[in-house]
């Protein structure tokens, strides 16, 4: 164990482990939220989340190697960990766990996870190795933290329900809560990337959330879906996005598309694009 002047830190599993216990014993009832550190207030809605359904919080930060390609930004990652932790002790988390690369994968380290149909499309298209990469790191943290409930933001709606299918098909005792998307006042979904906007940027990005707004309420209205997605994809070009990777409308449960193309029950439209080398995602529900 090793302390920041604001809150607790666990490096490795075996001190992780000795402070968790050691509340279960008390009698208290654990709450997880994982994080890849450069906090922001929607992080800590998800602390705050936690914190409302168990006695006490720990809070991963770690900037997680297996779900970042080669070309992609792990090391340019933001890391932040004193004002993380500030920021943890303030929503009131009880300990951070912070482990190095080698705690959490030790160099003989083989296992992987494939979560299968909820990992495939949308991201899984255009991020191929993510989806297992978080699988893998969110099965050690939970049985690591061993908590009593997780909370995750609907931001990563797809990471969500792979969450959910994993919890479910590897039978971990865990409640997995999805916690909604906290916005700026122009309704921009908080992110860390954000920070790599630029003020022209800024404005464009903040015209993706009326875009699927407008996406949704025609979907809900029972317009065809293609058009509907199309639509939504060129209106986002027109706004200055420099790229679409995608916009979809799926089905909430599992995002399984519609079989006939129109909305037939709960929904989600979700949408990745890009401005200049930032890639934003974000999703509400139908």
């Amino acid at each position: 164990m090793s302390d920041t002047p604001d809150l607790p830190v666990a490096r490795t599993i075996a001190d992780l482990r000795q402070t968790v216990s050691g509340w279960k014993r008390q009698g208290f009832t654990v709450g997880f939220v994982p994080t890849m550190g450069a906090l922001h207030e929607g992080h800590l809605t998800l602390v705050r989340e936690a914190g409302q359904r168990a006695d006490r919080v720990v809070a991963s930060v770690f900037v997680n190697p297996t779900q970042f390609a080669a070309h992609e930004d792990l090391g340019a990652y933001p890391r932040q960990e004193a004002r993380d932790a500030e920021l943890l002790a303030g929503a009131g988390c009880a300990l951070m766990y912070a482990p190095a690369v080698e705690e959490m994968y030790p160099a003989d380290a083989t296992t992987t996870i494939s979560v299968g149909a909820p990992a495939e499309g949308l991201e899984g298209d255009f991020r191929p190795q993510m989806f297992g990469g978080v699988a893998l790191v969110v099965a050690k943290l939970l049985n690591q933290v061993q908590p009593h409930v997780a909370v995750f933001g609907e931001k990563d709606f797809q990471q969500l329900i792979v969450v959910r299918r994993l919890v479910r098909d590897l039978d971990i005792p865990v409640e997995i809560v999805g916690s909604p998307t906290i916005r700026d006042g122009h309704g921009l979904a908080l992110s860390s990337r954000n920070a790599y906007l630029s003020a022209d940027e800024l404005e464009v990005a903040r015209r993706l959330n009326g875009v699927l707004a407008e996406a949704g309420a025609r979907a809900s209205a029972g317009g065809p879906l293609p058009a509907i997605e199309a639509g939504a994809a060129t209106a986002l070009l027109e706004a200055g996005f420099s790229h679409v990777d995608y916009v979809a409308v799926r089905r909430a449960e599992d995002l399984g598309e519609f079989a006939g193309g129109r909305v037939d029950g709960p929904a989600r439209v979700l949408a990745a694009a890009w401005l200049g080398k930032t890639r934003l995602i974000d999703n509400m529900a139908v």
